[in-house]
């Protein structure tokens, strides 16, 4: 809810402090890359220490802190190094809690857990921005960040006080205690094969998944000329908001389904619906059921993609001392895939056009779609 209310006004708030659309772009790129430095060794450490929770409580009280600090800020590049400060912190958490979250489970209910949590997170991601959306014609949109650290510090407290470990224990077997005495590199190393494959169509998806708020800068700007400044804002934090209500609801269905079928045809699926959206978005249109269409499907296939993805990569990796490391591996490259796709659209939109920059990373989507579907035959 706190990171959502102030992610879903960054867009517009970046415009207002002096950035145009590359701005948001690197913003959006820099912040995701700066947590990908963090996520592998996160994870790795919570494999060797067979502690989670230390780590996470160290992210949640950085973004807890610095997004709210956003609303102090009079430029886009003081924007820039608290975003990325913030997202160091989220970096830094999502390994151990992912690995946590899978210690916690029985086998073969992967992607049911990770659809529960994106149902929750997601939740949280529908009341954010519904909130600052009725607050834009109140307050300012600093002050909207001034507000998002409410629900930041009753989140930290959730963490600290309610969060257990399940420890290293209970990870079942011989194995688990092997990754006690293993190096960063040995560790990365252990992790199989078909999970290092895995990652090649994972990375490239990730040069065409930027951020979703690009979609919401997409809408404002068909929407300006018709309805001005204001309004159009408020539309297009709307739109946001059903894109996450959209992946609220997916998240659940889509692991419920992800237990019971390919989860690489699933993934490949998800893939496929990004480039639609994107596909979409090439044209300028202020027609409502198709902006509607395009935020519906950015909703489903973050859905998909955000819980089968982390699912599948659970069954790869296998042993439970590797799983920190491999979930922090991945969302390393998932990290770097963000950095250079918000980065690429952003650049492409400015210098030539949106048009050009949302058809060039749908064409990477289905790329990458079909790749995961040739690599991994059975």
């Amino acid at each position: 809810m706190s990171h959502e209310m102030a992610t879903s006004i960054l867009p517009f708030f970046i415009l207002a402090v002096g950035g145009n659309a590359a701005t948001v772009g690197l913003v959006e790129g820099a912040s995701y890359g700066s947590s990908s430095l963090v996520k592998s060794y996160s994870g790795y450490y919570s494999d060797k220490s067979g502690k989670r929770t230390p780590i996470m409580y160290l992210g949640y009280l950085l973004t807890t802190l610095l997004i709210p600090a956003i609303g102090f800020v009079t430029s886009w590049v003081e924007v820039l190094a608290l975003r990325m400060g913030a997202w160091m912190g989220r970096g830094a958490r999502g390994p151990p809690r992912d690995a946590l979250l899978v210690d916690s489970i029985p086998p073969g209910t992967t992607g049911k857990a990770f659809g529960l949590e994106r149902t929750f997170d997601t939740v949280g991601a529908v009341i954010g921005p519904a909130i600052a959306l009725f607050l834009i014609p109140y307050i300012s949109l600093s002050q909207i960040f001034f507000v998002s650290f409410i629900p930041g510090v009753v989140c930290m407290a959730c963490v600290v006080f309610l969060v257990r470990d399940v420890g290293r224990r209970s990870w079942g077997g011989r194995t688990s205690r092997e990754g006690e005495g293993r190096s960063f590199f040995s560790s990365v190393m252990s992790l199989p094969k078909n999970f290092r494959v895995f990652l090649l169509s994972v990375g490239l998806f990730g040069v065409a998944n930027f951020s979703n708020v690009i979609f919401t800068l997409r809408a404002e700007q068909v929407l300006l000329p018709s309805l001005g400044a204001r309004a159009a804002s408020e539309f297009a934090v709307s739109l946001y908001l059903v894109l996450n209500v959209t992946y609220a609801l997916g998240s659940f269905p889509a692991g419920y389904f992800a237990d019971r079928t390919s989860k690489r045809n699933l993934l490949a699926l998800g893939y496929f619906v990004f480039a639609l959206a994107c596909f979409a978005s090439v044209f300028e249109t202020t027609n409502v059921a198709i902006l509607l269409t395009i935020f519906i499907l950015a909703g489903l296939q973050t859905a998909i993609v955000d819980t089968v993805e982390r699912a599948y990569a659970s069954d790869l990796i296998g042993d439970p001392a590797l799983k920190g490391t491999g979930f922090g591996v991945l969302q390393t490259v998932n990290g770097v895939g963000d950095f250079v796709s918000s980065t690429m659209i952003g650049v492409l939109w400015t210098v030539l056009s949106p048009a050009v920059g949302f058809g060039t990373v749908a064409s990477l989507a289905i790329l990458s779609s079909a790749l995961l579907l040739l690599m991994f035959k059975r």
